[in-house]
């Protein structure tokens, strides 16, 4: 649907899942100027009716079918909050049906199933974007800003440190920083300078006091393309001194120095570098009007599904590495072997012939051809990066 809505047309959206993120994502499009929530989905009819009727969305339609309630709805896209395990049949069953989808972070559980959903999407030639909200702050911009303006990088330092009691499958989690959490900060360092990452050595535990099943800590450095280092540290499980949901954040570079809060706090140490924050939507609001605004134009959002899977292979190394003692890990050797996996794994014949098709998995990611042009995207601070 590129370029085929009114600019004063909402977009007609199905919700699939109507758990707690998905009535976080209902309540948002029921004031949205956007998009228009038109059904949800949800193997629980009872839970997706009561949440529909404690939102005020009577005109809904409900129902476990997406396919149903797409039909009856007229919806025109999918928004995807269906737990982790579950994203990739969604996003297929609507991506097949000729529905772009917005899906909720993580796209996948490992690099090699996020890379048969990449196929898909070449199959398709449908929209796939990951929301990865934590992109869209003011002053996560403004730090942006602040940061490019310190010359070449030498470090970049991110803690994360809370008390996180989310009963349910989070606690239940091997990974419940990394996978749940961490796949957050490591997406912002991505978003914070074009220096990607290069490999990984990482550390991961679980205190003794934990209530997570899994490891609820670890620390880890990445080694960067210019030779620079990203150091992160985090816990789910920190009773004192808590850290900003979106970690606290030093960058070091030629020039100077910079620093985030996570939250209302920007700061620089250089000189002739001004901190300026600017205004737009945030969260899961920011990633919709994204999404809306890439169908209208037809312009490559960031977290397209190729772009968001080098920030599922820094999870899925940081994890390998923990579970090797801490060994290098390097992320292009990942890469490879993830698609040798895909192909094993991939049962659809017209999904391993594009699969097998592909020079290499990096090169199959570099360059998303969905849409016309990658998007000068207009970030919080008001300009286009």
């Amino acid at each position: 649907m590129s370029g085929s809505e009114s600019p004063d047309e909402r977009l007609r959206v199905v919700v699939v899942g109507a758990g707690a993120m998905g009535g976080e994502w209902l309540r948002m499009l029921a004031r949205s100027a956007h998009a228009e929530p038109v059904g949800v989905v949800d193997l629980d009819v009872d839970l997706a009716t009561r949440t529909v009727s404690s939102i005020g969305l009577a005109d809904a339609v409900v129902g476990s079918s997406l396919a149903d309630v797409v039909k009856r709805s007229g919806a025109r896209a999918v928004i995807n909050v269906t737990v982790p395990q579950a994203h990739r049949v969604v996003n297929e069953e609507a991506m097949r049906s000729g529905l772009p989808v917005l899906c909720e972070k993580p796209l996948a559980p490992t690099v090699s199933e996020a890379l048969r959903q990449v196929a898909l999407a070449d199959l398709t030639g449908g929209l796939l974007m990951a929301s990865q909200s934590r992109r869209y702050f003011r002053h996560l911009a403004a730090f942006r800003d602040a940061a490019a303006q310190l010359g070449a990088l030498g470090a970049v330092h991110a803690q994360f440190f809370h008390e996180d009691h989310e009963p349910g499958f989070r606690e239940q989690m091997a990974h419940p920083l990394l996978v749940d959490m961490s796949v957050h900060h490591f997406d912002m360092l991505r978003y914070l300078t074009v220096d990607e990452p290069v490999s990984v050595r990482c550390d991961s535990w679980n205190p003794p006091w934990s209530w997570f099943a899994g490891d609820a800590a670890a620390t880890a450095t990445f080694d960067l393309a210019s030779g620079a280092r990203f150091v992160y540290s985090g816990s789910r499980c920190t009773p004192g001194l808590q850290t900003s949901w979106n970690a606290d954040w030093h960058v070091y570079g030629e020039a100077g120095a910079a620093h985030w809060d996570g939250d209302h706090l920007v700061q620089a140490d250089a000189a002739g570098v001004a901190v300026e924050v600017g205004e737009s939507s945030e969260g899961i609001e920011g990633a919709l009007e994204e999404f809306v605004g890439a169908l209208a134009t037809g312009n490559t959002p960031q977290n397209e599904v190729r772009t968001n899977v080098m920030t599922l292979a820094m999870v899925e190394g940081a994890i390998r590495s923990s579970e090797r003692g801490g060994d290098r890990v390097v992320l292009a050797d990942l890469l490879e072997e993830s698609l040798a996996q895909a192909i094993a794994d991939e049962r659809s014949g017209d999904v391993v012939e594009v699969l097998r098709s592909w020079p290499s998995a990096a090169e199959a990611i570099a360059t998303p051809p969905w849409g016309t042009s990658p998007q000068s995207v207009p970030h919080a601070s008001g300009g286009a990066r």
